[in-house]
């Protein structure tokens, strides 16, 4: 008798129980522009004119880097640790650096 006892109680505690609520959020991936139409990368697949150039201006290595292709020819972006700070500088596959406006573009 205990056991039904139990038994009805439990089943009358959670018909009391106030239901909840549930809500759904639309959650929008931001995507920086800067990063629209690069692949992610090892910085260990750059360019060697692109590491000795990223150490000889900065005395840096890449921590991360990408790459897209535009007009046939491979434009890297690199985020570089520089004067202790996080730094984003674009370079071609020659070394040769570029200005965010020369590269940013929305493909």
């Amino acid at each position: 008798m205990a056991v039904a006892g139990l038994f009805f109680a439990s089943q009358t505690m959670r018909a009391q129980q106030e239901p909840v609520e549930e809500t759904t959020e639309e959650i929008e991936a931001e995507v920086a522009p800067e990063v629209v139409g690069f692949e992610m990368i090892d910085v260990l697949a750059l360019p060697q004119p692109v590491k000795d150039a990223t150490m000889t201006e900065f005395n840096a290595v890449a921590s991360e880097a990408w790459v897209k292709l535009e007009n046939d020819k491979k434009i890297y972006k690199l985020n570089i640790a520089s004067d202790g700070e996080v730094k984003t500088v674009y370079a071609t596959a020659d070394g040769e650096w570029l200005k965010e406006d020369e590269v940013i573009d929305g493909n």
